[in-house]
């Protein structure tokens, strides 16, 4: 590998990605569109410059092991348990259809068998990217739809974990001499023996060890140890059991998410993640030929058919029979009908076994790109239709009405040093229970064993934000004195809830006005309370009386905060 090919190939990919995903963004559609766009654009299929399709097979090998990390620490078994009566069955009867489907079709085309299963498969699981988006995008993520379609997006990364080990167990020719169902049953006895070291071993070393690497306050330090969790034992998953990279970096997410350190890690290691995903994407793209969707018309049109019809009725279908509203049915249906990340790691798994033929990553990149570019448009028509269905039930009220204001949580109190806890405190009093999110893993233990709600983690990650409620909360206090980033935090706290109320702390006057701008609906400075406290001071000791302290004390304030806003504004 030269040198010079690596950063031309690094440099072409990000620019590349970089601006078809601010161009499919601003068309409101998911980036990982303009992800593969961008891969088709550097790759040998169109004109101008070509990246380096090893390098970038290996880069996007390392996004592989960081998004299956990242599946791993946001996997929940209480989600799953809480929806497990439409989720489990649901997302196995739904991945049986599609996956037959896919079979019937393929036969159509004059493919083996066993690449129809595999074609099958790879598009029967939904992006995990894609999905949270949607329904984060339209407020849902949060409430019971987001719950039972997360849950059933569990179970599909679950089965694809589980495809991920038996594929090369029955195909990857190096079965015994006992064929390849002795071969898949030692296979799944290595995957057993690995999951029970890994939790055994790992859940008493891994918290400890993030525990040191915490208490040094160093944010690089921290990223590198999570780095070196994901990386080192999806490395050491392969080499020393013989199963996939990504199976060992799914179970290192699943230890580091089961500890205390989970929201951190997600919020502050895994933009990597991000990056490298992007890659990925981007070397998919590389593999598609844009002259195949006139080749192949038809086999496109019948894959797209399966994804975004085949799919959702299966969905559908299957939520209806569990006696779940129909409103819930066509938003879980519609929201599971895309493919993305995980239908290329089975796709390119099923290439290297040599089980798919060279058209069937081509069919696989047009139909996600189709299948992500409409889902966000058809997921915005979910609530049109249950006012439509409402209407003509007389019914309204019922299934399409929002959240109310009374479902929200109260308020979210960054920092528990002095001004921290007393506002919570008043706020308790009050008969709000605030959610404090505290970077001191210490206090964030005491905290929890005092019965409070409090997370571990750096508010300005959305992600730790998510986690603590912003999407459903009212309010929120910057109560720690701000920094250079401050601005930005209000901001992007706006950007999740723009129905929120932030009062945020700073220390310099000269700060409050670029917090105001930012959002927030009150900035209190350090330096201005001390000027108003000292003036109030001085005139008590001169013996002045109190009205003239009290017309002193406002007119200094109106000085050092002019025009400040009321706290009424949301």
């Amino acid at each position: 590998m030269h040198e010079t090919d690596l950063i031309l190939t690094l440099t072409g990919a990000f620019a590349a990605a970089l601006v078809l995903g601010w161009l499919t963004h601003r068309l409101r559609l998911s980036p990982i569109v303009g992800y593969v766009l961008a891969g088709i654009a550097v790759g040998p299929h169109t004109p101008g410059y070509i990246a380096d399709k090893g390098i970038a097979d290996q880069l996007a090998e390392v996004g592989v092991i960081l998004l299956m990390f990242g599946v791993g620490l946001q996997f929940h078994f209480k989600e799953l348990l809480a929806v497990r009566r439409v989720a489990i069955p649901g997302a196995i009867a739904q991945i049986a259809v599609a996956t037959l489907l896919g079979v019937v079709a393929t036969q159509a085309f004059g493919w083996e068998l066993r690449s129809g299963v595999v074609f099958g498969l790879a598009i029967s699981v939904a992006s995990t990217v894609v999905l949270l988006r949607v329904l984060s995008d339209s407020g849902e993520l949060h409430q019971q739809v987001g719950h039972v379609a997360v849950g059933w997006l569990v179970v599909e990364d679950l089965f694809t974990v589980l495809v991920l080990v038996t594929l090369p167990a029955l195909f990857g020719g190096d079965t015994s001499e006992g064929g390849p169902w002795l071969a898949l049953l030692f296979a799944l006895l290595k995957v057993v023996a690995l999951v029970v070291l890994t939790f055994v071993i790992g859940e008493r070393v891994v918290p400890k060890l993030l525990g040191y690497v915490a208490a040094t306050r160093s944010r690089e330090l921290f990223t590198l140890a999570v780095l070196v969790l994901a990386l080192g034992l999806g490395v050491g998953s392969a080499k020393l059991f013989g199963v996939s990279m990504a199976l060992g970096a799914f179970l290192a997410g699943m230890i580091v998410g089961r500890s205390e350190f989970s929201l951190r890690a997600a919020s502050e290691a895994l933009p990597m993640r991000d990056a490298f995903a992007v890659l990925f994407f981007v070397s998919v793209g590389m593999l598609f030929d844009p002259r195949f969707v006139l080749e192949q018309p038809a086999l496109i049109a019948v894959s797209l058919a399966i994804v975004l019809i085949g799919k959702p009725l299966a969905a559908i279908a299957i939520v209806l029979l569990l006696r779940y509203t129909s409103r819930m049915a066509l938003a879980v249906g519609i929201a599971l009908a895309q493919i993305g990340e995980f239908s290329f790691i089975l796709a390119t798994l099923g290439r290297d076994l040599k089980l798919l033929p060279p058209e069937a990553m081509s069919t696989l990149v047009a139909t996600s790109i189709f299948s992500i570019t409409l889902n966000p448009l058809l997921y915005r028509l979910v609530p049109h239709f249950a006012a439509f269905r409402a209407r003509r039930l007389g019914a309204l009220h019922t299934e399409a009405a929002p959240a109310s204001r009374g479902s929200r949580q109260g308020a979210i109190v960054v920092g528990w040093g002095p001004v921290g806890q007393t506002v919570s405190r008043l706020l308790a009093h009050n008969g709000v229970e605030p959610t404090i999110i505290e970077m001191n893993l210490e206090t964030v233990r005491k905290l929890k064993a005092e019965g409070r709600k409090a997370f571990y983690g750096d508010a300005n990650q959305p992600d730790v934000l998510a986690e603590a409620g912003i999407g459903r909360a009212i309010s929120l206090v910057l109560s720690a004195p701000t920094d250079s980033l401050s601005v930005e935090t209000v901001r992007r706290i706006r950007e999740l809830n723009p129905n929120l109320m932030v009062v945020a702390r700073c220390s310099y006057l000269r700060e409050i006005t670029a917090l105001r701008e930012a959002g927030a609906a009150a900035a209190f400075s350090g330096e201005g309370e001390v000027a108003l406290a000292m003036t109030e001071f001085i005139l008590r000791e001169l013996g002045a009386p109190h009205e003239h302290i009290d017309h002193e004390r406002h007119r200094v304030h109106a000085e050092l905060f002019p025009e400040e806003p009321s706290l009424s504004r949301s």
